[in-house]
């Protein structure tokens, strides 16, 4: 018996380390936008998969706007993803230096669309001294990523924290519709498409 509640202790000390981690991280990335620190913004960051979740969706995003309300054919995805994927990616890039994606979290803009319309909540305005307000925005995506969502709504949109190494890190964006509807417009072969 002794080693069943000792057993069932750890288990709750263990999760608590893990969500008071994933909270201190939080917290740190919350304060690194609200100063502006596109360095510490940085070292917080997993550039690979924030990337990767980035194209993504811009690439989806387009693929949308080009299939005129019509079914996606596989021929099409796959070319989509291929060249659109290069484009994206080096969208994405300018999204992702320091300046650029401080912005993104500190402020909520995205500097590189065209018209600076493109609008997201900014994760500094993110109020971490309420557990429970925290808790109410966290969802979890798998044992070792969570996502928070920065708005009020579900489509306001969202980052994701992955566990890597040591550190919980900021692994993945999620542009509301109207900021994916605009970068995909700026790519150079969707340009004069209505949408």
């Amino acid at each position: 018996m002794r080693w069943l509640l000792g057993t069932v202790v750890a288990l709750f000390v263990l999760a608590g380390v893990y969500a008071g981690s994933a909270v201190v991280s939080l917290n740190a990335l919350v304060e690194a936008a609200r100063a502006g620190n596109g360095a510490e913004i940085l070292a917080r960051t997993d550039q690979p998969r924030l990337r990767h979740s980035l194209v993504d969706q811009i690439v989806t995003a387009y693929l949308i706007q080009t299939g005129q309300n019509r079914p996606i054919k596989p021929w099409e995805r796959m070319v989509a993803n291929t060249y659109g994927a290069s484009i994206a990616d080096a969208l994405v890039s300018k999204m992702l230096t320091a300046e650029n994606l401080t912005g993104i979290l500190s402020k909520g803009t995205l500097a590189i669309v065209p018209g600076g319309d493109a609008h997201m909540p900014s994760l500094g305005e993110l109020d971490t001294s309420k557990l429970s307000g925290i808790l109410h925005r966290i969802s979890p995506v798998k044992p070792v990523e969570f996502s928070i969502r920065l708005g009020d709504s579900e489509s306001s949109g969202a980052i994701s924290l992955h566990f890597e190494g040591d550190a919980w890190k900021l692994s993945g964006m999620q542009l509301p519709a109207p900021a994916l509807k605009a970068l995909a417009q700026s790519l150079p072969d969707n340009r004069g498409r209505k949408g």
